[in-house]
């Protein structure tokens, strides 16, 4: 299987150098200094105390790779639509595109009734990703673990090693099955989802809850969970996330009490938009929390602590070089 993982961060490389040990003939796409990095050095993973040095095929010319089987767009969500162009230079007539990255992804609404023909400009401005790798190419993907970039070139997992799949119709499709098979050689669970949307939907609530207060506090998960009047602002706006998600028909399976009691564990754990603050990189607030206020007013569900938190957190990120100025 020809696999290319487009986005060789925490998450991609993670991905990468798991599946650089099955027989998949794999490319990355990187860029900068981690691009330098694995060129020269190798791709390293920490796991388990351990580092292994793999050496994979790595590039920042997408158009000179061929067309793929297979797909892992794992950039961070509000760097996807400037590279839908270069993700479909990837793209032979059966390629299968999988969004492994936070918030909606551009195909969301795909074969909804009611609901296909919406796009959310936080999302999928000007419908680049609609039009240029098109819906039905997708497999929609959760993602569990978490990583972290140690140093370019070196990716420390930290917890984690769940990518839920599933097609948006929900059917279990030859090609769902090969690429969990694959996922599941390279010692990742994949289990198949009957409802991926649902999954997407659960990890939203929280990220958009979780990641612009930790912006705007500098707190890990434990620290905010555990102070009383931040427990309440989250819960506050994860019961707006999830109103927002229902009115798309959507149910959250769980309740933002039961959300905060499952994130405990992860205690000391920084959400990655903290990371990115603290690292100067640009933030995707607009895919994430942008995007539960935009569809919240569309369907006019009033999100009013959900969009104080954002106006907040756009402020400073502006401020730190992490968002684009208005």
């Amino acid at each position: 299987m020809k696999i290319c993982v487009f986005g060789t961060g925490a998450i991609g490389g993670y991905l990468a150098a798991k599946l650089a040990r099955t027989d998949a003939q794999l490319t990355c796409i990187a860029r900068g200094k981690q691009l330098e990095a694995i060129r020269s050095r190798g791709l390293t993973l920490i796991e388990n105390d351990r580092r292994q040095n793999q050496q994979v095929d790595c590039t920042d010319r997408p158009g000179q790779v061929g067309p793929q089987d297979v797909v892992f767009v794992t950039l961070k969500s509000h760097t996807v639509p400037p590279a839908a162009a270069d993700i479909a230079e990837l793209l032979g007539p059966e390629t299968a595109v999988v969004t492994a990255y936070n918030g909606l992804p551009w195909w969301f609404f795909y074969g909804q009734q009611g609901s296909e023909s919406m796009r959310l400009e936080s999302v999928d401005p000007g419908r680049r990703l609609w039009e240029q790798i098109g819906p039905e190419r997708a497999i929609g993907c959760v993602v569990y673990p978490a990583a972290r970039v140690v140093e370019p070139g070196v990716i420390e997992h930290q917890f984690g090693s769940r990518f839920a799949l599933g097609e948006p119709d929900g059917t279990e499709t030859p090609r769902l099955k090969s690429i969990a098979a694959q996922l599941v050689a390279a010692g990742l669970t994949a289990p198949l989802e009957s409802s991926i949307r649902t999954g997407i939907c659960t990890k939203l609530v929280a990220n958009a809850s979780y990641n612009p207060v930790s912006v705007l506090t500098g707190s890990s998960l434990g620290r905010m969970i555990d102070d009383v009047a931040v427990n309440r602002l989250l819960r506050r706006m994860m019961h707006e996330a999830i109103e927002v998600t229902a009115s798309v028909g959507i149910s959250v399976p769980v309740s933002p009490a039961e959300l905060l009691e499952l994130t405990r564990p992860l205690g000391d754990h920084q959400t990655s938009m903290l990371q990115d603050l603290e690292a100067g990189r640009s933030l995707e607030l607009d895919p994430i929390v942008g995007a539960v206020q935009e569809l919240g007013r569309l369907h006019a569900v009033p999100t009013p602590t959900i969009d104080i938190i954002l106006a907040l957190a756009k402020q400073k990120a502006t401020l730190a070089g992490c968002y684009p100025a208005a």
